[in-house]
């Protein structure tokens, strides 16, 4: 991961963004540090979108503050790169042409939009596809092409909202280097659902919920943040809520026990050790168990520790 420069290149002060009686994003306050890779992490519904579409100028702020560091506000636009959700192609263009078109919307030459077109289609895997129509690319395909038009301009800040979204394993891959190739030289917010993608981007997280920012810091820290150790995950055939109650408080003598939906969360060192115990633990209050797993513990985990429930929920 890149090294963190202790200089902000965007700060971020009580964000508020309602729509009528919802509170979208409710009074968050951050900081991205230059040269950083910042991750919000959430799911669904947690305010992640409506707070980039807002640092892009995309949406109007109820209330709070977004200052832009060394940059003049009417220029921001110039120096932000952005791949939404949802991926927008020009059907009857082929990919270097809608980044020719793309790099003209910005006011450059075409000769320049060619250059650097091209050498971000052989950077995402698509120089084969140059001179496709983007409607006949697949999903995974349109995805990259997606990310190479957010930096068709060379942004001083690049804004990814789920940007792997719909790739193939192997385009995971290809993309997340990328991503972190470019963090040598730009500011790259990243928002996701996916905790595994996060962790191994991101320089520092902010954990979002209901509009809400819980908790900020880098991946390694909020892990250790709910102790060392190994998370096994039991998940019962039936809804256990209301059977639980006893066994949960026999095995927190011992273990760290987070009860979300269908299963029961269980940290601790060395539990490969101890799975026969606490499985028998669970048989002689009568509860059916659906599936185990033992893994060590993930940025989900965390979510779970300060919600109480899955990120996935």
């Amino acid at each position: 991961m890149s090294s963190i420069p202790d200089e902000a290149e965007i700060t971020v002060t009580g964000l508020k963004k309602s729509f009528r009686n919802l509170v979208a994003v409710d009074n968050i306050s951050f900081e991205v540090n230059r040269g950083e890779i910042f991750g919000l992490l959430g799911p669904n519904g947690a305010g992640k979108t409506t707070t980039i579409n807002m640092i892009c100028g995309l949406l109007p702020a109820t209330g709070g503050t977004i200052e832009f560091h060394s940059h003049k506000i009417k220029k921001i636009r110039s120096v932000i790169g952005y791949c939404p959700q949802e991926n927008i192609c020009f059907p009857k263009l082929t990919c270097l042409e809608q980044l020719v078109f793309m790099g003209n919307l910005y006011g450059m030459p075409p000769k320049q939009c060619r250059s650097i077109g091209l050498g971000l289609l052989e950077m995402l895997g698509l120089i084969d596809k140059s001179k496709v129509y983007a409607r006949n690319l697949s999903g995974g395909m349109k995805r990259r092409l997606n990310i190479a038009l957010a930096l068709i301009h060379n942004p001083r800040i690049l804004i990814l909202d789920e940007p792997e979204a719909g790739l193939d394993p192997q385009s995971r891959v290809m993309v997340r280097n990328f991503i972190k190739s470019l963090s040598k030289e730009k500011t790259i917010i990243l928002t996701s659902h996916n905790m595994d993608e996060v962790d191994r981007l991101a320089d520092r997280v902010a954990i979002m919920d209901y509009g809400k920012i819980i908790l900020t810091d880098t991946p390694y820290n909020l892990k250790n943040s709910i102790g060392e150790g190994d998370v096994l995950e039991i998940e019962f055939i039936e809804n256990p809520v209301g059977k639980t109650d006893k066994l949960i408080s026999d095995l927190r003598h011992e273990y760290k026990v987070i009860q979300s939906g269908n299963s029961l969360i269980i940290i601790a060192v060395h539990l490969i050790d101890k799975i026969h115990d606490i499985t028998s633990s669970i048989k002689d209050e009568g509860l059916n168990i659906k599936e185990i797993k033992l893994r060590e513990n993930t940025l989900e985990d965390v979510f779970i520790h300060l919600t109480g429930r899955m990120l996935r929920q």
